[in-house]
């Protein structure tokens, strides 16, 4: 008689099936309650702890572009030592991220899961509320710094420069570029902060990864972009219309809509659509009669 062929490996014991549990990937609908919970978690800070919790992570940004300018100093010239200059770009987000400080586009998934499972205008309060305390954080620490490292005689004129033609960079693009890319960098933050759950051991790799090919896009990040166009406000190159309504505004829609309305709405929009009972454990199946 023939055995019939079955989909599943035959002879495993219960711990084996337990042991293959355990190593599947967590379920999407498992990455967005994690998210989701720690977005409710944010949502119920006071306003101080959020509020110094963004400033340092605005002071805490200016690792990027310090980063980014001392290896453009120290390298030869070339489209080649660009690409390695750019891993500069990561080093402010690793060190927020990892310290767990308040960042604006981390917020725009984070914040926003909890608000779309449960749209009341006291989620939309509260969302309103995280936001324009974490962006105004952010950007009086991205300023302060700014404002330190061109005043006080910390760095060479070689990189002084350095930091000048990064900004200059920047506002290379005109509103609309702003916007689209801002679009992207918003997206590509939310995507990081979708991973991080799923690959915890790898966390540090995921940021560096994300953020290394943002920087290589040029694309526009509200906190990060502040720091660098600031700059040549305070140099006196830049007049302050310009860095509100060429840069910051259309960047920060950008990153919005990259973030929340984009990425969170579909990932939300996934989990809604999943139905039926979560699949039976190998625990469960091996229930003694």
């Amino acid at each position: 008689m023939t055995t019939p062929i079955s989909g599943k490996t035959p002879d495993l014991s219960a711990k084996e099936k337990r042991e293959v549990e355990k190593n599947q990937p967590p379920r999407a609908a498992v990455l967005h309650e994690i998210i989701r919970k720690q977005g409710d978690q944010e949502l119920e800070r006071s306003i101080a702890a959020l509020w110094w919790s963004a400033l340092a992570a605005g002071l805490t940004m200016g690792l990027s572009l310090m980063a980014m300018g001392l290896l453009n100093s120290r390298l030869p010239d070339g489209e080649g030592f660009k690409v390695v200059a750019s891993f500069g770009y990561c080093a402010g987000f690793l060190a927020v991220i990892l310290a767990r400080q308040q960042l604006f586009t981390e917020n725009t998934l984070t914040a926003v899961l909890p608000v779309m499972s449960e749209p009341t205008l006291r989620n939309f309060g509260r969302l309103l509320r995280l936001w324009s305390v974490v962006l105004v954080g952010n950007l009086c620490g991205t300023l302060l710094v700014a404002y330190v490292m061109l005043e006080l005689p910390i760095f060479d004129s070689k990189t002084d420069v350095a930091f000048l033609d990064i900004g200059r960079k920047v506002m290379e693009g005109d509103r609309s570029q702003m916007f689209s890319k801002g679009i992207i960098s918003g997206w590509m933050i939310a995507t990081m902060v979708w991973m991080i759950p799923s690959m915890e051991s790898a966390k540090v790799w995921i940021i560096v990864l994300i953020t290394y090919f943002m920087a290589l896009g040029d694309f526009t990040h509200i906190v990060v972009g502040s720091l660098e166009v600031s700059y040549l406000v305070f140099a006196g190159e830049l007049p302050w219309k310009d860095f509100w309504t060429v840069f910051a505004g259309p960047t920060l829609v950008g990153n919005i809509i990259g973030g929340s309305f984009i990425f969170a709405l579909i990932s939300h929009a996934q989990i809604r659509s999943e139905s039926g009972p979560p699949k039976e454990s190998a625990d469960q199946e091996e229930k003694p009669e």
